[in-house]
């Protein structure tokens, strides 16, 4: 039997805080999230593992999606100097995992899924977690989530190919987004602010992950 709480601890020892991530709120959100139930029960064993644990079976043109590699998780909520006071986006929240995380950081969290059975998982976890500060919500990840925008944060839970031009502009004055920019293998993570109507981005460390659904580059045009 796998004592849980041991590996939660040894995770954030070994994969978090050796990563140079030392938000005290942060390092205590992950101690409290029982990752391991945002897995599917046959995977439970490679919830606290240094990789992007699978929680749904690939299929033909439908790549398995995945939770984020905990120190790239932690590494990006850091970055965005999360608030207890800041409303977040959470996009791409497949099981609830990094929402549960973020519901003990922000006054507020809308956790986006376009899978209707994840957005389901997601709901019953963070409902049996009495996380009620975080809201689930069903659409296309690529348009964000408009009704409750803007936002102070927004969680980019994944890779994107492109720049998420339709999610930044849902960010407040002042609003950061952060998420991994790859094509191939590797990436960069990157953290984009919202200063004066514009938004520009910098590269804060490298990174790979999972490509969200919705965010690849269209196909070049070839002569």
């Amino acid at each position: 039997m796998i004592d849980f709480a041991a590996a939660r601890r040894i995770m954030v020892d070994s994969q978090v805080r050796t990563n140079d991530v030392t938000d005290s709120r942060l390092i205590a959100a992950m101690l409290a999230v029982p990752r391991e139930r945002f897995v599917p029960a046959e995977r439970a064993d490679l919830a606290y593992v240094d990789f992007d644990v699978p929680v749904t079976a690939a299929e033909p043109g439908k790549p398995a999606r995945r939770l984020l590699k905990p120190m790239v998780l932690a590494k990006l909520l850091q970055a965005a100097e999360i608030a207890d006071g800041d409303h977040v986006l959470d996009v791409g929240c497949a099981t609830g995992y990094s929402a549960a995380v973020l519901a003990r950081l922000a006054h507020s969290v809308v956790a986006l899924e376009q899978e209707t059975g994840l957005a389901e998982l997601a709901r019953g976890n963070l409902r049996a977690l009495g996380l009620g500060q975080a809201q689930v919500v069903n659409g296309p990840l690529a348009d964000g989530w408009p009704p409750q925008a803007p936002y102070d944060v927004i969680v980019l839970n994944g890779a994107s190919e492109i720049a998420p031009k339709a999610l930044l502009r849902q960010l407040k004055p002042g609003g950061r987004l952060v998420g991994v920019l790859s094509r191939g293998p590797a990436g960069k993570a990157m953290l984009y602010c919202s200063i004066g109507g514009e938004c520009a981005g910098r590269r804060i460390f490298d990174a790979a992950a999972p490509l969200l659904p919705g965010f690849a580059a269209p196909p070049a045009f070839v002569f």
